[in-house]
């Protein structure tokens, strides 16, 4: 049988300490527990089977309700619409709306540095051809620059 340079022999019958090790110490020997601390370890047994209890019954509730919520029907979007106001007629739905297409007219050789959105407006940063940078509040809803604003030195 060969063996590698790192293999080292140990005995096979090894074992954690017992009496042998020990000697005087018999794990059958162990005298009973005084009323007080019996008490107090009955205590400590009650409290750890009530919290596994609760542990398990919180963990039975959610299962629950992932299981409810994966096999329910949508019946939100089956049901009819309904209005809430009694006496009120029921509205359509409103349609989303349509693509909005735009073009923003730039210099040649404008670069676009970055934008931002806020309501039916977009602000454009944008760098030009003579190395300047001018700011332009584009509203793409009405297709129409609504100001610009040139960012360099007073002269």
């Amino acid at each position: 049988m060969h063996q590698d340079r790192y293999h080292q022999e140990y005995p096979d019958n090894q074992s954690y300490p017992d009496q042998h090790a020990y000697p005087g110490i018999h794990p059958a020997a162990e005298p009973p527990l005084d009323p007080a601390m019996e008490k107090v370890r009955r205590k400590m047994m009650r409290l750890l089977a009530v919290s596994i209890g609760i542990m398990l019954i919180g963990l039975m509730a959610v299962l629950v309700a992932v299981v409810y919520k994966v096999t329910r029907s949508d019946e939100a979007e089956t049901a009819p619409p309904r209005s809430d106001i009694p006496g009120e007629a029921v509205t359509a739905p409103v349609a989303p709306p349509a693509i909005i297409e735009s073009q923003v007219p730039l210099a040649p050789g404008t670069r676009l540095l970055s934008q931002s959105l806020s309501g039916d407006h977009v602000s454009l940063e944008t760098l030009l051809p003579d190395g300047g940078t001018e700011i332009i509040v584009y509203d793409y809803v009405k297709s129409r620059i609504v100001a610009r604003m040139r960012l360099g030195a007073i002269e």
